[in-house]
């Protein structure tokens, strides 16, 4: 009993080894795979679907896309999303299709545009945090008339009549990488991505409110450069 007992010790230990041993091989094949982002770096052309996609850089290729519109176009993935769905091949040769407004964004050249307010938007800095700007358009309701006069309308009583007005405005956005999620360019939402690099967010918190908004450049890209970004390069 006491020798089956030392045998199963045994089979049960070589059984460890060799599955930490086959989890290091495929780490270290994951990484083999791997290389730091520069800025020469191409990232497929093609649509991504979602942010997945970005991170393994496999966007839906041209090819695989059904449009009527030229390949050659300058502007061919702007106008192929703006059409209501996206048709495309999978990679199996399956026809797909989504909603264009659930669309992640494109690469053009090898660079970044990300889906934001109906628009897409050239992503300028990429890293761990990338960093972009985008024309919102915003919305703004009035209910003062000066030409309006009647005391006895409910409208002029309360405010006049409700009065939307339409406008655009330039404004700056953050992108953590590796989750997707995008904040507005504030000291709120740096410190909260910051948080993936403890001894930084310290360094940046206890900085006083005025010196953390005119150190916001200098901080995105000391933490990008403390926390390289990794692609696959096939």
């Amino acid at each position: 009993m006491n020798e089956l007992r030392q045998d199963i010790r045994l089979l049960a230990g070589c059984f460890i080894l060799m599955s930490f041993g086959g989890l290091s091989l495929l780490a270290q094949s994951d990484s083999a795979n791997m290389i730091e982002y520069t800025p020469e770096f191409k990232f497929r052309e093609g649509i991504f679907l979602n942010h997945e996609q970005v991170r393994t850089n496999k966007p839906v290729p041209k090819s695989r896309i059904i449009t009527p519109v030229d390949f050659d176009d300058r502007d061919f993935y702007l106008k192929v999303l703006e059409n209501k769905k996206l048709l495309f091949y999978d990679h199996i040769g399956m026809k797909e299709e989504v909603k264009s407004d659930q669309v992640w964004g494109f690469s053009r050249n090898g660079t970044l545009y990300v889906g934001l307010d109906e628009k897409y938007h050239r992503i300028t800095i990429v890293g761990s945090i990338c960093h972009f700007v985008a024309t919102i358009t915003t919305y703004d309701t009035r209910y003062n008339d000066p030409y309006y006069y009647n005391p006895n309308d409910y409208y002029y009583r309360y405010g006049g009549y409700p009065q939307n007005t339409q406008s655009s405005e330039m404004r700056q956005y953050i992108l953590d990488f590796y989750d997707g999620k995008i904040y507005e360019y504030e000291v709120a939402g740096l410190e909260v991505l910051f948080m993936r690099d403890p001894e930084l967010h310290d360094e940046y918190t206890a900085l006083k409110k005025k010196k953390k908004r005119q150190q916001k450049f200098v901080y995105l890209r000391k933490f990008n450069q403390r926390n390289p970004l990794y692609i696959p390069k096939y």
